[in-house]
This record gives structure tokens, C-alpha cells and sequence, in this order.
């Protein structure tokens, strides 16, 4: 496994991070570990956009389209 070291992190924002740590019965090193995973498991918008391109890509046409309304229309 790879360590990560993170500089210039504001004082504020470590304090918040242990709070939140503590509060989960965590170390600031799991907690920060366990919100980096998280967050690099969740696809980008870029990935959600390209993955419905292609789960809602169809090889129908208009007349396709219209064929099975207007079938639909004559069961009615």
C-alpha cells in the first residue's frame, strides 16, 4: 500500500477531522482512509455521463417507434 502525506492542512479542519474520528470510535488515520475510499469508489459525473450512453443506447428507429404505437393503437 501506498502513504499519502497531506501539507498545509488548516488546523481547523485536522480539528474537525479527529472530532469526527473520535465520534465514529476511529483513528484520524482510518477515518481519513475510509472518506478517501469512499470518495474514489463514487463515479464523476464524466463516468456517470458515459456509462448511461451506453446502458441507454438503442438500435431503434423512428418507423420502429412508430410501428409499435400504432400497433399498440390497433389492440385498443
Amino acid at each position: 500500500m501506498t502513504a499519502i502525506t497531506i501539507r498545509d492542512v488548516p488546523d481547523d479542519t485536522v480539528n474537525a477531522l479527529k472530532v469526527r474520528a473520535a465520534q465514529a470510535g476511529k483513528s484520524l488515520q482510518a477515518y481519513a482512509l475510509e472518506l478517501l475510499s469512499r470518495e474514489a469508489a463514487r463515479p464523476t459525473l464524466t463516468e456517470m455521463a458515459a456509462r448511461l450512453e451506453r446502458e441507454t443506447r438503442t438500435a431503434l428507429s423512428t418507423t420502429d417507434v412508430l410501428d409499435a404505437i400504432e400497433d399498440g393503437r390497433e389492440r385498443r
